[in-house]
């Protein structure tokens, strides 16, 4: 790679590892700074092994600190979710589900800003929305590791702790990340090269996920979520423009 596309890798695994470190909506971040180098589908592939490295240093973090109902209700939709976009990935355009991924995300956080009281009434967990947006975000996951926005529709009114809500998303990504490991390697994603780009990247991956950790146990609960919903919006509406740009 030229030196652009290096630092635009090295952004991206920051931003990946700051997701894994609690930060979850900056992940989506990701392929879209790395796309500007290089296509999104070898952005996807390059990305998938530094998530899963990722992955490793969030769970240590968080082992102790996740919901297992809400877990439960959100993984097995996230499966089919995987295996759809596996079935349709050489039919379904990537701006298609990039643009619905924007909208939905738009929606939930102008609604959670304009109504905030609604949105701090926490909402029990069940398998109807679990299995919804559980699916849709492992659907959006596996095209364009874009699935905080549908999992943050689900997990954001449950009104976990910060550290709770982290330490969830954080579980919940990790397995659906290796559920995309075969289908990656299957469809030609994930190369020799790629692993050795991604093997140089998951240093500063790896940092960012202490970096984010340490953010998320000092942010009071309300400013997180606050900061969360905000930073959903700047990311749909990214995500919406990139999709109308091609």
């Amino acid at each position: 790679m030229e030196a652009t596309g290096w630092i635009a890798a090295v952004i991206a695994a920051c931003a990946v590892g700051l997701s894994k470190g609690g930060l979850a909506m900056v992940a989506t971040l990701a392929v879209p700074v790395l796309s500007l180098t290089m296509s999104p589908v070898q952005a996807a592939g390059l990305l998938l092994p530094v998530y899963i490295v990722s992955d490793m240093g969030g769970l240590l973090a968080f082992r102790r600190v996740f919901d297992r109902s809400v877990l439960a209700r959100a993984l097995p939709g996230a499966a089919a979710g995987v295996a759809l976009g596996w079935a349709t990935a050489h039919v379904v355009p990537e701006w298609g589900v990039t643009l619905l991924v924007g909208v939905i995300g738009l929606v939930f956080a102008v609604n959670a800003l304009i109504r905030p009281d609604l949105a701090s009434e926490p909402r029990p967990a069940d398998y109807a929305r679990g299995s919804l947006w559980g699916g849709l975000a492992g659907y959006t996951s596996f095209v364009s590791h874009s699935g905080a926005p549908p999992w943050q529709v689900y997990a954001q009114p449950l009104r976990l702790s910060p550290l709770g809500f982290a330490g969830t998303t954080t579980w919940f990504f990790a397995i659906v990340n290796l559920l995309k490991l075969p289908p990656y390697i299957a469809l030609g994603q994930i190369s020799l090269a790629s692993m050795r780009v991604a093997m140089l990247l998951m240093p500063a991956a790896l940092i960012s996920v202490w970096v984010g950790l340490r953010i998320v146990r000092i942010l009071p609960q309300k400013l997180f979520y606050t900061l969360i919903t905000w930073g959903l919006l700047a990311i749909s509406l990214r995500l919406i423009w990139q999709a109308l740009a091609g």
